[in-house]
């Protein structure tokens, strides 16, 4: 089901009992709980449970506190009423489910490099799990921190050449001075690098006078006179300050904590300044002494869920109460659509890039990222359709999406790019901006022809005179039209050469992010995969497998000591130990 549509789906369902995993917090002498990793879709099911039972019908809801979890501000701190049951016990403080950093491969860093290159400074940033939004962050982290080699590295690849107009216009290469606000309904590891690195560091705030003054650059965060200007121009105060609006104005941090309102007067200490801001004399003296520093209560980052390796959770315990209340862990439905709240959202997502993965694109530019043409479903849809739909609604906003060109099944190279596919998750009238490790094809609002060309331009060379050949044949694309040369060596060799420098430097890891494995348990994993492979082709059978391991090598006794392997005990474990030995022997990674 749509992200956006779960509670609505679980109702439907008929569910009258909800359990979540809380963080518990001592404030001030009264406890608070907080819905953590999970406030995407239990806010809005627990307020359809409570008013299911304030009608009459059956609903409860049970919190089980893990003091394991980070304790997260926002919408997802609440209080204790909240539930209907809480179990609070150390014994249920189990470890965290923490699955470890994939590595990212060459293909992987070139997508991110050219994702990378069409965000803007200023803007907002949402991008998804796994080693493609792992290759983004890092490709944003070398733009940040070695600007010299992240620009050198894309003029390398031939980005500015191929497509230059399209980054200058939509995106940029240049640090992050304002820095990036982060809107993804997955909190992922990579915020936390990006956060660190000072590239996701811009605010918004839940008040739209004010987010528009601060859109329009007519103030800023650094509080001054010209915010108190501002706000009366955009009405949001009164020239002659009412209760109301110096609690606005306290809230934010634009008047000071100390100061008291009193019968038509700011009262600070043993001085009081009249609240009549028409007196240029009194709005002098009041912005004077009477003004804080900077802005308070700002948002860097609105996410709806969370999970990551277990270095990301120990990031986001380590972190100060400050630190922490700057992410706001919300519902699914606030992060994903535009739908209530349209006004403060869209500005707050100003120069939007939602950035995802699919599996296949037709060159007609419909994206299959959910499932297959004979109905298998390799994934959940999530929320792509809502920030492709977001993309579209807002002017100075783009929707991504990111494909490998290639994959490999049994030994046989296969192409993402396709003519036309039986499944589509993302339809071709919501196409936008097509990535490969080949580049990058704005197909928004163009004519079939020029997204075929598009396409093709970004597609692996191997595949793309077929597919041009399709296109002709159904009368889509001129019967004399051929690919420019510069893109037609599009293959793995151009881009291993391109990246060999770099690497040789110590730029595009494997693991640009950190690793949570250890080495002799990243080359099992290789060893095993190549293994699963050659067994997949029949190039080796586990019986004839089994007669060629005689032998323990000692270089293996490291890595079966690993697998616990290194003494077997029974028949099973002496044949995974050959299993094991063969796979490493076979890998070559040792």
């Amino acid at each position: 089901t749509n992200y956006t549509h779960a509670p609505r789906d679980i109702f439907g369902m008929g569910i009258n009992v909800a359990g979540q995993l809380i963080a518990k917090k001592e404030i001030d002498g009264k406890t608070y709980y907080s819905m953590s990793c999970n406030p995407d879709t239990p806010i809005e099911v627990g307020e359809g449970l409570r008013k299911r039972a304030d009608n009459g019908g059956k609903g409860f809801i049970c919190g089980q506190v893990n003091n394991n979890l980070p304790f997260m501000y926002g919408d997802a701190m609440v209080e204790g009423s909240t539930y209907d049951a809480i179990v609070d016990d150390p014994k249920y403080d189990f470890t965290l489910f923490a699955p470890p950093k994939v590595s990212v491969a060459p293909d992987d860093h070139m997508i991110g490099m050219y994702a990378s290159s069409l965000v803007q400074d200023g803007g907002t940033l949402q991008i998804g799990i796994g080693s493609l939004g792992d290759a983004i962050c890092s490709g944003l982290i070398l733009r940040q921190d070695h600007n010299d080699v992240y620009t050198n590295a894309l003029k390398d690849f031939g980005a500015f050449n191929n497509f230059g107009e399209t980054i200058e216009h939509w995106g940029g290469t240049e640090r992050f001075e304002e820095g990036l606000y982060g809107s993804s309904e997955m909190l992922v590891d990579g915020f936390v690098h990006l956060y660190k690195s000072g590239i996701i560091k811009r605010k918004v705030w839940d008040n739209i006078p004010l987010q528009r003054i601060l859109n329009e650059k007519k103030a800023t965060e650094k509080v001054g006179p010209e915010m108190l200007t501002a706000l009366m121009e955009k009405e949001a105060i009164h020239r002659r300050l009412t209760q109301r609006n110096f609690d606005f104005l306290q809230h934010y941090g634009i008047l000071k904590d100390d100061l008291k309102y009193h019968d038509g007067e700011i009262v600070n200490g043993s001085k009081s300044y009249s609240a009549d801001l028409n007196d240029e004399n009194n709005f002098d003296k009041i912005c004077a002494d009477c003004l804080g520093k900077e802005l308070k209560h700002g948002t860097i980052m609105h996410g709806a869920f969370f999970i990551g390796p277990q270095g990301f959770y120990d990031a986001l315990n380590e972190m100060s109460e400050e630190e922490r209340k700057l992410f706001n862990m919300t519902s699914v439905q606030y992060v994903n659509q535009l739908y209530g709240g349209e006004e403060i959202k869209a500005l707050q997502r100003q120069k939007a890039r939602f950035i995802n993965a699919g599996m296949k694109v037709s060159i007609f530019g419909a994206i299959a990222s959910d499932g297959l043409d004979d109905g298998r479903i390799v994934s959940g849809v999530g929320g792509q359709y809502n920030f492709v739909s977001m993309a579209h609604e807002m002017p100075d906003s783009r929707g991504i999406i990111m494909i490998k060109s290639t994959r490999t099944k049994h030994g046989k190279v296969i192409s993402n790019v396709v003519f036309n596919y039986g499944h589509t998750t993302i339809p071709r009238h919501l196409k936008d901006i097509i990535v490969t490790e080949y580049g990058i094809a704005d197909v928004r609002g163009q004519p079939d022809k020029e997204v075929i060309a598009r396409i093709l331009n970004v597609t692996d060379s191997r595949f793309q005179e077929q597919l041009l050949q399709e296109a002709k044949k159904v009368k889509k694309i001129k019967s004399n039209y051929t690919i420019p040369d510069r893109f037609r060596n599009n293959t793995p060799e151009m881009l291993a050469q391109k990246l060999a420098p770099y690497q040789q430097k110590g730029y595009f890891d494997a693991f640009p992010l950190g690793k949570d494995l250890t080495d002799e348990e990243i080359v099992l994993i290789g060893s095993m995969r190549k293994l699963k492979n050659d067994l997949a082709l029949k190039k080796v059978s586990l019986g004839k497998l089994g007669k060629a391991i005689t032998s323990v090598p000692s270089e293996t006794i490291p890595y079966l000591q690993r697998m616990e392997l290194d003494k077997p005990a029974s028949f099973k474990e002496k044949a995974l130990q050959k299993v094991v030995v063969y796979a490493l022997l076979t890998g070559g990674k040792m």
